[in-house]
């Protein structure tokens, strides 16, 4: 694996002089850039609406009920069950946006500017984590393409898809260099972002047992000790903090209903086949979500994306098409991105240009159903 990476890197070490190093990521920030001022021309667009108070939606509410209120000390219940309240959500972004705040700056407008800003990084490691097993002119397609997927409506809302994502990919780069310790730091930085920080455990668990098993490379158990950290920190602030070791799960089930299922995606895919007409607009997004996810396997396995990037996509998507009612949300399928960056070095020419048109079209309609509609839960 690290033999691998290394060959890969030197072999492109023509198109990585002072100059070009980073030219590649010129025209994927542009894009990502020309996305977040469409979401912001949109928002303007809704009446009553200012720019933060407008992109502060959906899961949004709940991140800066966290930063500016804290979490609750105790369960809130209606009906016998626990209501939705901010304990569902990890602590990394509530806390950076609220220690921001503290100084004055209106808490909404910190959260949109830090998932902008955190989503432009997000951009650039996808990039970067390309060309680790990638020539650059892939490594420009996977992070354009990034920029344009779908599910990257949610750097223009307040969401920690950005932390994640960044310390993932920078994570998968440290793997694929052995770079034991900080691949472990970056993992912790995932999993207190998002619950979804664990599939980058499974994966530096896989990359430790290779390197034990290959080379008894023992400092890789590093990684796998140190990135579950973070989310495992907050499960006992949590247990501390309400008296409730299982806190987040009840908040999960009776806030939103939502639990693992591994029949739910065989239930996604059946409404679809066998009665077409019957599922709801979400019916349909989850159901070409998990084709889309399929079709983006098969191509990482086909492009032999190095073990550990592999196995967190799947790890990824997997934790999205078993968690009922979530299943493969657009922004689930950008959170699982080698599968991304599988189509952008498996496809060039006329066929990508496509594929990037019709990817921006489907952000923009993404972004102003999120702006606008209720009808499905993004």
């Amino acid at each position: 694996m690290k033999g691998q990476a290394v060959a890969v890197r030197t072999s492109s070490l023509p198109e990585r002089g002072a100059e070009g190093r980073w030219r590649w990521v010129g025209v994927p920030l542009m894009a990502y850039g020309a996305v977040r001022l469409l979401s912001i021309v949109i928002v303007l667009a809704a009446h009553g609406h200012t720019v933060a108070g407008g992109l502060a939606g959906w899961d949004g509410k709940w991140f800066l009920m966290g930063a500016e209120h804290g979490w609750p000390r105790h369960l809130p219940m209606v009906d016998g069950h626990v209501a939705a309240n901010p304990i569902a959500f990890f602590p990394l972004l509530p806390m950076i946006v609220g220690g921001i705040a503290w100084t004055g700056i209106n808490a909404s407008v910190v959260g949109v500017l830090l998932s902008m800003a955190t989503g432009a990084l997000a951009v650039v490691a996808v990039g970067v984590a390309a060309a680790e097993f990638a020539d650059l002119e892939q490594a420009r397609r996977a992070a354009l393409l990034f920029a344009l997927f779908p599910g990257s409506f949610v750097f223009s809302f307040i969401y920690s898809e950005g932390l994640l994502i960044t310390a993932v990919a920078l994570g998968l780069v440290m793997l694929l260099r052995e770079r034991w310790l900080l691949a472990g730091l970056l993992g912790l930085v995932a999993t207190a972002s998002s619950p979804v920080g664990f599939a980058f455990v499974v994966s530096c668990g896989v990359a430790a047992g290779i390197a034990v098993w290959r080379r008894r490379d023992v400092s890789s158990l590093l990684a796998p000790a140190l990135a579950p950290l973070g989310g495992i920190a907050w499960m006992g602030f949590l247990w501390i903090h309400t008296g409730q070791w299982n806190a987040w799960r009840m908040t999960e089930r009776g806030g939103w209903n939502s639990y693992p299922s591994l029949r739910y995606p065989f239930h996604i895919v059946a409404q679809v086949v066998f009665d077409p007409l019957r599922p709801t607009l979400t019916g349909y997004l989850l159901f070409f979500g998990t084709v889309a996810a399929v079709l983006g396997t098969i191509l990482a396995v086909k492009e032999r994306q190095p073990v550990p990037v592999l196995i967190y996509a799947i790890a990824a998507e997997a934790m999205a098409l078993i968690s009922a009612p979530v299943g493969l949300r657009p922004r689930f399928l950008l959170i699982a991105f080698p599968l991304i960056i599988a189509v952008a070095t498996r496809f060039s020419g006329r066929t990508y240009q496509v594929i990037v048109t019709i990817s921006g079209g489907l952000l923009v309609a993404m972004t102003a159903m999120a702006i606008f509609s209720n009808a499905v839960f993004p």
